[in-house]
C-alpha cells in the first residue's frame, strides 16, 4: 500500500489552473486600469486649481484663474465635513457642500472677471480669495450677451414670486415663534414644517446670500462645537431644540426663533434687493437640486425632525416655478430642451408623491435606502435638464 497521497482528480487540476490564470488576469486589468486612472489624473490636474482645506484655513488662501471655465479641486485636510464657496460680496457663486473628512470633491465654475471671496471649511475660519483675469474670450463673451430685454417678463414675474413666498416664510416663522414664546412646544413641533417649506420654495435664491443663509440654515456640522457651539442658531438649532428635546438641557428657544425670524425678514428685503442675473435664475435652482441629489437626500437636512420630504417637495414648488417662467423663451428657442425638462421633473415629482399617503409626509426614517436613491437620481435628471437652459438662450456661452 503507497503512503503517497492521492493525486487529486485532473477536472480539479484544470479548475485549479483555470482559476489562478482568471487571478492573474484579473489583477493585470486591475493594474492596468488603476495606471490609466492615474495619468488621467496627472494629465488634468495641470487644469485644476487645488485648494487644501484644513483645520483652521485654506492652503492657499490666494488663488487667480484666467476668466471662463475653472475647475477646483477641494481637499478636505480637516477632522470633519466641510463647505467650499465662492462668494462675489454677500452671494454665492457657486459651492459644494458636505465635503467628508480625507476626501476631495471637483467644482466647476464658469467665472466673470473680478474679485472674489472664498471659505475655508468653517464658518468661523479666514476667508481666501479669488482673482479671475480678463481674456480675449472673456471680453469677446461680454460684447456677444444677448439683451437683458429678453428676460424682463421671467425676472420680473419672479420677484414677485419671491416677494409671496418671502411673506409666507416670515408668516410662518412669526407662527413658529409665537408658539415657542408660549411655551407650546408641541404646537410649535407641528408648525417647523410649514415653516421649512415656507423656506425650501426658495431655497436657491436665499442661498446666494452666504452669511444670512448661513444664520438661518447652516447644519450643526459647520460649527466648531457642533450642536453645542454658541453660533449654531437658525432653523436647524430649533429643530434640534424641538425633536431632540434631552440634549436641550433646559435652554430657551425663544431667543433663537426670535433671531430667526429677524433673519427671514432681512432675507425677504435683501432678495427684492439684489437683482438676479438671467444667467443664475436656473443655475440657482439647479444647483439646489445637486445638493440633495449629491447628499440631502440621506437625511441630513433634517436629521431632527426627519422632515425631509417635506423640503424636497417644497424645493420642487420653487423649481417648477422657474420653469414655468421660462417656458416660452425654452419652447421657442429648444423645444427638445423643455421636453426633457418637463419628462424629468414629472419624474421627481412622481417619485415624491408615491411616497405620500393620505395627505402627509412620511417620516424619513421610514423610506429605504432605495426609495432615497431613486429622489437623488431623478433630482440629479431635473438638474441636469435645466442645465440645457442656458446654452439654448445664449447665456452660457463659457
Amino acid at each position: 500500500m503507497s503512503n503517497s497521497a492521492p493525486r487529486p482528480p485532473r477536472l480539479l487540476r484544470v479548475a485549479v489552473a483555470g482559476s489562478v490564470v482568471l487571478m492573474i488576469a484579473a489583477g493585470g486589468l486591475f493594474y492596468y486600469a488603476a495606471n490609466v486612472a492615474s495619468e488621467k489624473r496627472k494629465a488634468h490636474a495641470g487644469q485644476e486649481t487645488v485648494v487644501t482645506i484644513h483645520d483652521h484655513r485654506c492652503e492657499p488662501a490666494a488663488l487667480s484663474v484666467p476668466a471662463g471655465k475653472a475647475a477646483f479641486r477641494i481637499v478636505n485636510a480637516s477632522d470633519r465635513a466641510v463647505e467650499w464657496e465662492i462668494l462675489d460680496g454677500v452671494l454665492v457663486l457657486e459651492e459644494r457642500e458636505n465635503i467628508a473628512p480625507g476626501m476631495s470633491q471637483t467644482i466647476n465654475a464658469s467665472l466673470e472677471p473680478g474679485q472674489y471671496a472664498i471659505t475655508c471649511g468653517l464658518l468661523s475660519n479666514p476667508r481666501g480669495s479669488l482673482t479671475v483675469t480678463a481674456t480675449a474670450e472673456s471680453d469677446a463673451r461680454a460684447r456677444a450677451r444677448p439683451s437683458l430685454t429678453t428676460f424682463i417678463g421671467p425676472l420680473s414675474e419672479y420677484r414677485v414670486y419671491l416677494s409671496q413666498q418671502g411673506s409666507a416664510l416670515v408668516s410662518a416663522v412669526a407662527n413658529l415663534s409665537a408658539a415657542i414664546d408660549a411655551g407650546d412646544l408641541s404646537k410649535a413641533r407641528e408648525l417647523y414644517a410649514p415653516a421649512r417649506a415656507a423656506y425650501q420654495r426658495i431655497a436657491g435664491a436665499a442661498q446666494r446670500f452666504a452669511e444670512l443663509n448661513n444664520a438661518i440654515d447652516a447644519r450643526a456640522d459647520y460649527y466648531e462645537k457642533r450642536e453645542q457651539d454658541p453660533a449654531f442658531a437658525g432653523f436647524h438649532r430649533l429643530e434640534f431644540g424641538l425633536f431632540a428635546p434631552a440634549a436641550q438641557a433646559g435652554q430657551s428657544l425663544a431667543p433663537v426663533a426670535r433671531q430667526l425670524l429677524a433673519d427671514v425678514t432681512s432675507l425677504k428685503a435683501q432678495l427684492l434687493a439684489q437683482p438676479i442675473p438671467p444667467e443664475q435664475l436656473v443655475s440657482m435652482i439647479s444647483r439646489n437640486l445637486r445638493s440633495l441629489a449629491e447628499h440631502r437626500f440621506d437625511g441630513e437636512e433634517e436629521r431632527y425632525s426627519h422632515t425631509d420630504l417635506n423640503g424636497f417637495a417644497a424645493n420642487l414648488e420653487g423649481t417648477s416655478k422657474v420653469v414655468a417662467l421660462m417656458r416660452p423663451l425654452v419652447e421657442k428657442t429648444a423645444p427638445q430642451v423643455q421636453q426633457r425638462i418637463d419628462s424629468a421633473r414629472a419624474a421627481l415629482n412622481d417619485t415624491l408623491q408615491g411616497l405620500r399617503g393620505e395627505g402627509q409626509w412620511p417620516a424619513y426614517t421610514q423610506i429605504t435606502q432605495t426609495q432615497r436613491q431613486a429622489i437623488a437620481d431623478r433630482a440629479r435628471d431635473l438638474a441636469a435638464a435645466l442645465d440645457g437652459i442656458d446654452p439654448a438662450l445664449g447665456l452660457s456661452a463659457l
